[in-house]
């Protein structure tokens, strides 16, 4: 929660801001340990107008904003600047504010004496374990300022590939609401006025024209239901999908569409090699990247055979042993490249190695992808229009030549 608060400090003179704590009482105290006399305190948004609440809706931190931020402490670590310092800084530096109230009070935690893995952990909507636990063997190494490169880095690559998936989408997605717009608006509102002539003309309608007309008609007595129910079920879907079984059935029916499975399946490569090597190059033991990757691969299926793996590399197996056995999701090559890794003492290099590959193939994938469906779309939505205009002009046209 966010609580603006007005307080006076040991010199007297009167302070105003804000800080973002779990309740008011862990407020109260991260401000009295500051040295803070609090006049009053109350969260914020309370009482105040329905548009500041809203205002309030969008103050998110991006990944973006992570990104900047790991980088600032690993250039402030490396400059040996001691670690409350680096947070008190950012904290009054930051542009987002919200950031900024975290960073406060991660700061007044390390004056406590709490580790930074610890203060960070605190805030897991913005500091997911995966981070926490590199920032925790950071710790351990005396390393901090390779971790937080590391995660900059890493989260830079993560950040520039979902952005280069959703901004190539953007287009095609364009294409195919325009394309729904455009046929509701045609047999809602031109193609009932056109029907009416033909009607009255009292000529034979060709079968082809009948059963525009008839959908026409469908929408027009029907059309919200139909968006009704399509509202209703797209609210249940999505539940559905929360679900651990549901989400499982989607997880699978995306690996099992033809083209879009081999651009998902790269994807999920990519990002198990990417995190593999970010936390072993860290220090961090297999068996705890494994389990940490297993939670931010975001898909059931490669969950299960990460957790399986877990299992089984803490019973003896080599990690390419217990990958070999999935390979319709995990291809020979990595699971041998793995191997050599394994006997060479290079698992980390050949993660890496296999990391670039896959995200090379994604963006490969991705631009063929869009390079396919953009003239399909442009196609579809031509052919649509010119088969409604057709269907009803040239029955128009036959009866004006019969006239």
């Amino acid at each position: 929660m966010l609580f603006n608060y007005e307080s006076v400090d040991t010199t007297g003179a009167k302070k105003t801001g804000s800080i973002d704590a779990v309740n008011s009482e862990v407020a109260i105290s991260s401000l009295q340990r500051r040295g803070l006399t609090l006049t009053s305190i109350v969260e914020a948004g309370a009482g105040g107008s329905l548009f500041s609440k809203n205002i309030a809706l969008f103050d998110r931190i991006s990944n973006k904003d992570v990104v900047i931020l790991s980088r600032q402490l690993s250039t402030l670590f490396e400059a040996q600047i001691s670690a409350l310092r680096i947070f008190r800084l950012l904290a009054s530096e930051t542009e987002n504010h919200v950031l900024g109230s975290k960073m406060q009070v991660i700061a007044d935690d390390l004056q406590a004496g709490s580790p930074i893995s610890d203060a960070l952990a605190k805030h897991p909507k913005v500091f997911t374990s995966f981070y926490v636990n590199m920032v925790k063997a950071g710790e351990e190494s005396g390393k901090l300022d390779e971790t937080f490169q590391y995660l900059a880095d890493y989260l830079d690559r993560s950040y520039e590939l979902s952005s280069k998936i959703k901004g190539a989408l953007i287009y095609p997605a364009f294409i195919v609401v325009t394309f729904i717009t455009v046929m509701v608006l045609m047999f809602t509102m031109v193609i009932p006025k056109i029907s009416s002539i033909l009607t009255e003309s009292g000529q034979e309608i060709p079968v082809y024209t009948q059963i525009v007309l008839g959908i026409s008609n469908f929408l027009l007595e029907y059309g919200f239901i139909l968006l009704g129910i399509a509202l209703i079920g797209g609210f249940f879907f999505v539940r559905f999908v929360r679900t651990p079984a549901g989400r499982m059935m989607y997880d699978q029916t995306m690996l099992g569409i033809p083209y879009v499975s081999t651009l998902f399946k790269k994807l999920y490569l990519s990002r198990f090699a990417d995190n593999m090597n970010t936390m072993l190059i860290s220090g961090i033991p297999m068996v705890r990247a494994l389990e940490l990757t297993s939670t931010v691969i975001n898909n059931k299926v490669y969950e299960n055979i990460l957790a399986t793996a877990v299992t089984e590399v803490t019973g003896g197996k080599t990690l390419s042993e217990s990958l070999s056995s999935n390979p319709h999701e995990i291809p020979g090559i990595m699971v041998q490249m793995m191997k050599v890794g394994e006997e060479t003492g290079e698992v980390g290099s050949i993660l890496k190695t296999m990391s670039r590959f896959y995200t090379r193939e994604v963006t490969t994938a991705v631009d063929s992808l869009v390079s396919l469906i953009e003239p399909l779309m442009i196609v579809m939505l031509g052919g649509g229009v010119a088969v409604l205009l057709a269907s009803v002009l040239i029955p128009i046209y036959n009866i004006a030549s019969a006239q």
